[in-house]
């Protein structure tokens, strides 16, 4: 059996790697994702890889095409792509995650696939009251004040029409609850937390009280492991409709308290939660909006019996277990080899050049000329006597300084280009030029120089400074920040090849391995190349009245290529059938969003109205059919009507 996973590189994503991996049923697997994770590393290496974009930065036809080319010979789709961030960028997440699903949907139909298996999630479900278990047949209406919820909800519609259209391709769809494990911690810290939190403060402190919000009637969860056996044991059994999948407990308050301090919570008027992270979300403090809470508060407990009794399967951890395995996972700051789980400190990810973690620093490589006659080290440290320590440590230092500016200001370019062609390179450059910023900085240090830290604060300090350059624009993007960031990048990386080529020729004093720079070398040539396609990008639409910077690219603009896929017309490209044509890729992550990142405890003060089930409410199939196509399309009016005012534009330069 062939199955191939959409959104493979993401939370979900890599735990139904690992478990397609164990079923003795699948014999291969195409992974698909936004951007490559690093192939050299479990579970990513176990199966071959395409880099489409689903809707972020696609025509439709793009899409299509390209997604049904990739699932041709598959027997079935596993659909977990989906965007959680930016907030901000309503019409963007609405993009990916529900047109996104009809085109998987549509280009699995023209591929011949017999199953398609979906991402949903309890914020599909209508509100309700009390620890009552539902089942699938509770209405999938969603949360209105949530736009994940709503969304959700949508994308429940698409599968509905989608089934309707085709009896003959059976659909499955997984209503998870919050999914946990230690390796997307850093994940579920930025996309709902902040990046910015010392969470590693709670090995040794722990706070005196957890603040929740009044009427949390109680939270349920699954560890990655059992979310990813069920959505294996779905393929196999080939089972149509919906499935709960949680946890047999469920955490109450003072089993969340019991978990993450001293058992002590304090709840807080629900209004007053909400009014908190509205404005801490919007002074850009914490990265959830209010919409959380709103369907935390709100969704029902999920009963898992039809999993139990259809697909055979069975929770092997506790949701206690799943919360401490994440909580662990934070304090660690444990990722894994994609950009979406990568780990939160740059000295633990995997550094191709060096062909280990980022903290190898000087022992890099074979650690020079190992076999041989060496030259005299000076007794501080392994420098040669022939090396000026004071030249070069300043020399190095200077470098590190611009490599903090320029790893800060790679990564704002990846987050302010999410909706362009070019952002899967931009964002696999940011995480390069972070790990060999990191190198660098651990390299220093190992040959016992100084690294004159006041200097790189220095450069952190103005390179956000920076970005109050509006480029022409005060309130919105400006099509110019694009081309005048690629060269000011193209000449930064131009400096950093100065850099690896440098010690490159001066590795036997320094004691170095001079492979390991002739490989960062050639990997700056790689990046300036890239950065070369980004601008050719900008610069043709920058000045055109005609063109737009920041819209998907259509088939009706066919002289202007997206970048993408001018760079991937340099390589082989990748076939849904061959596995010689897999793509190796860099340390990335997935199309845009895996499915669903857990969500984090939500809350809500609207009152709950669903409580009463009518017959046009349930589905003939359990959680096909929640409502009404009539009824939902007026929900959907009333939801865009009233949930969503006009979202803030991205931040810019």
């Amino acid at each position: 059996m062939r199955v191939a996973v959409v959104g493979a590189s993401g939370n979900s994503g890599t735990a139904v790697l690992r478990a397609l991996e164990e079923t003795p049923e699948v014999d291969s697997v195409l992974g698909i994702a936004r951007r490559m994770p690093d192939t050299e590393v479990p579970p990513h290496s176990g199966c071959e890889w395409a880099a489409i974009d689903i809707a972020a930065a696609s025509s439709e036809e793009e899409a299509e095409r390209s997604l049904t080319e990739a699932f041709a010979g598959a027997d079935a789709v596993v659909h977990l792509a989906w965007l959680v961030q930016p907030n901000s960028n309503r019409e963007l997440l609405r993009r990916v995650n529900v047109d996104g699903t009809a085109r998987v949907a549509r280009a699995a139909a023209a591929a011949g696939v017999r199953q398609l298996v979906v991402a949903s999630s309890v914020g599909a479900y209508s509100p309700a009251s009390g620890l009552d278990r539902r089942d699938e047949n509770w209405p999938a209406t969603g949360v209105r004040t949530s736009h994940y919820s709503v969304d959700k909800a949508a994308q429940e519609r698409v599968l509905d029409e989608f089934e309707a259209a085709h009896p003959d391709i059976v659909v499955t769809r997984l209503r998870p609850a919050l999914i946990f494990q230690a390796d997307a911690a850093y994940e579920i810290q930025r996309y709902f937390l902040g990046r910015w939190l010392p969470l590693q403060a709670l090995d040794t402190v722990k706070p005196p009280v957890l603040p929740l919000p009044k009427g949390l009637r109680g939270v349920q969860a699954v560890h990655a492991e059992d979310a990813g056996r069920a959505y294996a044991a779905a393929v196999v059994k080939r089972a149509p409709g919906a499935f709960n999948i949680c946890a047999d407990d469920i955490l109450g308050p003072q089993d969340l308290a019991d978990i993450v301090d001293h058992g002590r919570f304090i709840e807080l008027p629900a209004r007053l939660t909400r009014a908190f992270l509205f404005g801490a979300h919007k002074a850009k403090l914490v990265a959830a909006d209010e919409g959380w809470i709103d369907m935390a508060l709100a969704v029902p407990m999920m009963d898992n019996a039809r999993a139990k009794a259809e697909l055979g399967w069975e929770p092997r951890y506790t949701a206690a277990q799943a919360l401490e395995d994440l909580l662990r996972g934070m304090i660690e700051g444990r990722g894994t080899g994609s950009l979406p789980l990568r780990p939160r400190d740059a000295e633990d990810a995997r550094l191709a050049a060096a062909d280990g973690p980022v903290d190898v620093g000087a022992d890099a490589g074979d650690g020079g000329d190992s076999g041989g006659e060496r030259a005299r080290m000076d007794a501080e440290g392994g420098v040669s006597e022939r090396i000026s320590r004071d030249l070069l440590g300043l020399y190095l230092s200077d470098h590190l300084t611009g490599a903090t500016a320029g790893a800060e200001r790679m990564e704002r370019m990846a987050d302010d280009f999410v909706d362009t062609p070019v952002f899967a390179r931009l964002s696999e450059l940011a995480e390069q030029i972070r790990l060999e910023r990191a190198f660098l900085r651990e390299l220093i240090g190992d040959l016992d120089l100084r690294q004159r830290p006041y200097r790189q604060a220095a450069s952190w300090a103005a390179e956000r400074l920076g970005r109050l350059k509006g480029n022409g624009r005060l309130l919105s993007r400006s099509p110019l920040t694009l081309v005048l960031e690629a060269e000011l990048m193209r000449s930064a990386v131009m400096g950093k090849l100065g850099v690896w080529q440098t010690l490159e020729d001066n590795a036997e004093d320094l004691g170095l391995d001079p492979a390991v720079f002739a490989e960062l070398s050639e990997s700056a040539r790689s990046q300036i190349a890239t950065l070369d396609t980004v601008h050719e990008y900008a610069r043709e639409r920058a000045f055109r009245e005609d063109l737009e910077t920041f819209e998907p690219h259509t088939s009706e603009d066919p002289e202007h290529r997206p970048a993408d896929e001018e760079i991937d017309r340099k390589e082989k490209p990748v076939s849904a059938a061959a596995s010689e044509n897999a793509r190796p890729g860099g340390p990335e992550e997935e199309p845009p969003g895996s499915d669903p990142v857990p969500e984090a405890p939500d809350t809500s003060d609207s009152p709950d109205t669903a409580e009463k089930k009518t017959p046009e409410d349930v589905a003939e199939k359990p959680g096909s059919r929640a409502v009404p196509h009539e009824r939902a399309d007026e929900l959907a009016d009333e939801w865009g009507e009233e949930s969503f005012p006009g979202s803030d534009p991205p931040a810019h330069y």
